[in-house]
This record gives C-alpha cells, sequence and structure tokens, in this order.
C-alpha cells in the first residue's frame, strides 16, 4: 500500500511502557529482599488508522489488556505517549472517554445490574449532552436497533439478557457518545462458538456504516482473520509483528505469529506447519529473556537471537518484524493448505 492511500492515524502510541512495582511479603522484607518490577509493557509503537480494524492478537499475558486500559486512559503509563488525532492540547478527560470506548470481555460485569438498560444510555447521553433531554429515549431506541435489539429493552435489567445480548447492549452503550474509536477488548471470548459469529458480523457492519476505528484484541488468530485490515503480533509486552492481514497470513514473518497461525484448529489432523510448534509458558514477565524474548521457545533460534534484542523493523513495503532473522525465514509453507482449510 502506496504513502497516498494509507488513511491518517487517529490513535497513535509511542514508546509505551508499563512497570508496576510488586511488594514484598513480611520474610522478604524481613530478609531485605529487593521489589520485583513486572514489565507489562515494553516500548510499544503502534497506529490505529482512520476506518480501519486493526486486530490485536497474542497468548494471554502478552500485555494487550494493559494496552486497552491506557488507551482508554484508566490506566497511566510509566513512559511514552498516546495521540488523538484533532485532541486539542488540554483536553478534558470526558472528552478523552468519549472519542475513545471501550467493550469489554466480559459484557454482565461491565454492566450496572441495577440500572434498566434505558438509564443506562440516558445517562450517557446526558452527560455527554449527545442529544436534547426530550430526544434521549428516541435516540436509545436507535442505538438499541443499531445493534440488533428492540425498544422493549430499554426498560429490563442485564440479569434479563443472554451473554449475546449483554454485548450488543454493550457495544450500544459503546457508540452512545458517537466516539471515533473502540477498543474491544476480547469481546467474544466469554460467548458461545454460535454467538460469536453474529457478535464479530456486527463489528464488521458498524466500521462499515459509522467509518469507525476499531482495535480488536483477541488472542485468537482465527477470530480476526475476515474481520481486520491489519494485525499487530503482541509477545510478552511488545509488538513482533505488524502486516496487512491477509499478508501476515499469507507470509509471517516471524516464528511466534507463523507458531499462532499454526495453532489454529483445522479439519485436517494434519499440522500445517510442524516446524514452528512452539511448547511451554511464555517466560515470566518480572524475567524477561536477554536477547529477543522469544529465543527460549522459537524452533530456529540461533546465538545471536540469544544476544541481540531486535526492534521492529521494515521487511516489505507494509510489514515490520522483530525478528533478527526475518529475511531468511523459508517461505510459509502452511500458506497453501492453510487457505484451503478455510
Amino acid at each position: 500500500m502506496s504513502t497516498a492511500q494509507t488513511p491518517p492515524a487517529v490513535l497513535r502510541v509511542s514508546g509505551i511502557t508499563k512497570a508496576y512495582r510488586v511488594g514484598r511479603g513480611l520474610i522478604r522484607r524481613v530478609a531485605g529482599a529487593q521489589h520485583n518490577t513486572l514489565k507489562a509493557l515494553d516500548g510499544v509503537d503502534l497506529e490505529l488508522r482512520r476506518g480501519e480494524v486493526l486486530a490485536l492478537v497474542g497468548e494471554s499475558g502478552s500485555g494487550k489488556s494493559t494496552l486497552a486500559k491506557i488507551l482508554v486512559n484508566s490506566t497511566t503509563p510509566t513512559s511514552g505517549t498516546v495521540e488523538e488525532a484533532g485532541l486539542k492540547a488540554g483536553a478534558t478527560r470526558r472528552e478523552r472517554a468519549r472519542r475513545v470506548q471501550m467493550v469489554f470481555q466480559d459484557p454482565y460485569s461491565s454492566l450496572n445490574p441495577r440500572l434498566t438498560v434505558g438509564s443506562m444510555l440516558a445517562e450517557l447521553l446526558t452527560l455527554h449532552r449527545i442529544v436534547p433531554r426530550k430526544e434521549i429515549r428516541q435516540e436509545s431506541i436507535r442505538l438499541l436497533g443499531r445493534v440488533g435489539l428492540r425498544e422493549d429493552v430499554l426498560d429490563a435489567y442485564p440479569s434479563q439478557f443472554s451473554g449475546g445480548q449483554r454485548q450488543r447492549i454493550a457495544i450500544a452503550r459503546a457508540l452512545a457518545v458517537r466516539p471515533d474509536v473502540l477498543v474491544a477488548d476480547e469481546p467474544v471470548s466469554a460467548l458461545d462458538v454460535s454467538v460469536q459469529a453474529t457478535i464479530l458480523d456486527l463489528f464488521r457492519s458498524l466500521q462499515a456504516e459509522l467509518g469507525l476505528s476499531i482495535l480488536f484484541i483477541a488472542h485468537n488468530l482465527a477470530v480476526v482473520q475476515h474481520l481486520s485490515q491489519r494485525v499487530a503480533v503482541m509477545y510478552l509486552g511488545r509488538i513482533v509483528e505488524v502486516a496487512e492481514t491477509a499478508e501476515l497470513f499469507a507470509n509471517p514473518r516471524h516464528p511466534y505469529t507463523r507458531a499462532l497461525i499454526d495453532s489454529i484448529p483445522r479439519m485436517s489432523a494434519e499440522s500445517v506447519n510442524d516446524l514452528f510448534d512452539i511448547e511451554g509458558e511464555p517466560p515470566s514477565p518480572f524475567d524477561v529473556p536477554s536477547g529477543c524474548r522469544f529465543h527460549p521457545r522459537c524452533p530456529v533460534a540461533v546465538d545471536r537471537c540469544r544476544r541481540e534484542d531486535p526492534a521492529l523493523m521494515r521487511v516489505g513495503a507494509a510489514h515490520q518484524s522483530a525478528c533478527l532473522l526475518a529475511e531468511d525465514l523459508a517461505p510459509y509453507p502452511g500458506a497453501q493448505k492453510a487457505e484451503e482449510a478455510r
């Protein structure tokens, strides 16, 4: 994709880090042990373009949700910057909250069980002065219709709905303040498989109809394959690969990404690419490995990988990888089989 064709960034993070200082127990304090520091994010650079769905994928504990919380201003980074296009210096917390809204993994815990759906929506519409008071009910009905729900939902409580319906209500609530960006943090992982597809279709239609920019967070590449325009892969607090979706699935340039693609369930019992199977859990964020942080689990690591910490670098016109061997990796043998399996 050429520079002229690339939409402008609506949200950009640069050099984001987030470290948590973990306290010592009584025994460790008596022994004089030092505090431990957990590195949840370690130098994240990422941009979300206007009108696109960008998928952020990685195993649990990779830092995806921490980044999401920073983007919606519910936690502050240790260092680095978050830039929102068109947001003036000194903007209020309310204005920031209006522009970037979040859809959570568990819709029930994110909804107030003591409020009816109509009360939730009315509260937001009033607080942000989206419409005049006399138009609040009509606007609420319009929002519910946008997510496939009827007017009678307004007078009901969250406990009266199924998981899929609750997530639709949560999405309607996020849309109420007319945001520029939706951050969807694992929004289908708590739902039945039969419901997941309908929620994914809803996100796709919202992006197309409203021109929303969506950061869609997931741990499963299969979930985002047909939804996103681009994919960013995160591992142990860093982005290790970014590419357009079709390019990433056809030509992954990081061994971790290849392993994630290979782990997608298929009808065949035969693995697409056994070379990139990985075992074990990611290393502890308390003790990040030296060199490339993926090298203890990487099937193609060499001595150089144990010494050098690779930055995210270009390996194509619109492809970035944080792998020292990115240019030397053999063509992905699973690309054709993966296409046949879909």
